[in-house]
């Protein structure tokens, strides 16, 4: 009989293993030596050592998962049952158990990791739904439109629920994006219906204004121009490959009009400095008649001077004031010898002014003797008040005697 301290072989040849529940049959060796027999069945017991080692590696180094981890040490575990190898399978055993209670605390943690996952999960898809519900009602179509797309990638990028949340949160989302896209698709639809009317406008306007390119009647025209602008900005864009072109014939027709125009202008331009330098002529033969020494001659010569005027025509509207100014000067100067020689001449107005005269002078003695008999009673208040009423008398005296002149005396 041959032994060890795990097994022993008898003389029949059976082997045992010894275990806490005491000797258990582990097979029959007629081959060879107890020897050989112990060493074949210990060679067994160091390769259910090996796997168990393996599987603790793998459950502990690599992501197994839990059913396959429990399959892989229920097989091992029935191995050790089966007592088909020599050594400390009570250890075997342990080790086993040990490994369950692993496999079942990594089961746990995976189970709660997951169910963190799900949960952040289910907040990042929440917070994507009322994202997508809120640019739903945005009117910004571009930005809205690549921000709804870029939603929809992240929502592919994350993790999936139980059916029923995740069905339902994507029917929301969904439906977010389906009510976006139709009020985008209105908006664009209301756009084209208002960018056609814009171009049947702008085709009318294009009409009219080629039809007045022609025109030489310049102030009504450049007047129309300028309604057909504010009409043309207040139709608003047609579409883009019709708006150009519309635009250009419309330019077009104004810039032929107002060339036209331009030239016609400039011609008139001309012509008038041309008569402003003659008028400017006259106007230097007028001022030599002032001052005015022989009033029959210089209204003769002013009359021919004026007639010639007429007949020259139009001048610059900004330097009209000016050169009338200067003609309008001589013919005052005329008209107010005039007047001053009606007045010299008329004797009635010289009877008047003579008789207002004398009467200013009347007043102006009385208040010196009124004044005089005042101070000399040594009433000085009345005095000084019929003082200042004497200065306004005596003025007008003054200005009477020199209209009185103005008749020779």
């Amino acid at each position: 009989m041959s032994s060890d301290p795990w097994g022993r072989v008898d003389e029949t040849g059976t082997v045992y293993v010894r275990t806490s529940d005491g000797e258990q049959v582990v097979g029959s060796w007629q081959a060879g030596t107890p020897e050989e027999a112990l060493a074949y069945f210990e060679r067994k017991y160091e390769g259910l050592v090996v796997e168990i080692g393996l599987l603790e590696k793998r459950v502990r180094t690599t992501d197994l998962s839990a059913k396959d981890a429990q399959t892989a040490i229920d097989h091992l575990r029935t191995q050790v049952d089966e007592h088909h190898a020599v050594g400390d399978l009570d250890a075997l055993r342990v080790r086993l158990d040990k490994l369950v209670t692993t496999v079942e605390s990594r089961r746990e943690e995976r189970k709660a990791q997951k169910a963190k996952q799900t949960d952040e999960a289910r907040a990042a898809k929440d917070a994507l739904v009322v994202e997508a519900e809120q640019l739903a009602q945005s009117d910004q179509w571009r930005s809205a439109g690549e921000r709804l797309r870029a939603l929809v990638d992240i929502w592919k990028g994350l993790p999936r629920l139980d059916r029923k949340s995740d069905d339902e949160l994507w029917h929301r989302f969904s439906h977010a994006r389906s009510a976006f896209s139709k009020r985008r698709k209105a908006h664009f639809a209301s756009l084209d219906a208002q960018r056609e009317d814009a171009r049947k406008v702008k085709e009318r306007l294009v009409a009219e204004a080629e039809s007045l390119s022609k025109s030489t009647d310049w102030g009504p025209t450049a007047a129309r121009y300028r309604e057909l602008m504010a009409d043309w900005k207040a139709a608003g864009r047609a579409q883009r490959e019709s708006e150009d072109d519309l635009w250009n014939r419309f330019r077009g027709a104004q810039d032929v009009f107002f060339a036209a125009r331009s030239e016609v202008f400039a011609e008139r331009d001309a012509e008038q400095t041309e008569n402003l330098k003659l008028k400017e002529e006259l106007a230097d033969e007028a001022e030599k008649l002032v001052p005015i020494t022989d009033l029959k001659a210089a209204r003769a010569a002013f009359r021919s001077l004026n007639e010639r005027w007429e007949a020259i025509g139009h001048v610059p509207r900004d330097a009209r004031p000016k050169v009338e100014g200067r003609m309008h000067a001589v013919e005052r100067a005329i008209q107010e010898t005039e007047e001053g020689e009606w007045r010299r001449t008329n004797p009635e107005a010289r009877a008047r002014a003579a008789g207002l005269t004398g009467q200013l002078q009347a007043a102006v003695d009385k208040l010196r003797e009124q004044i005089d008999a005042a101070r000399a009673a040594g009433n000085n208040a009345k005095a000084d008040k019929l003082a200042r009423e004497l200065e306004g008398r005596q003025a007008l005296l003054d200005q009477a005697l020199k209209g009185l002149e103005e008749f020779g005396g």
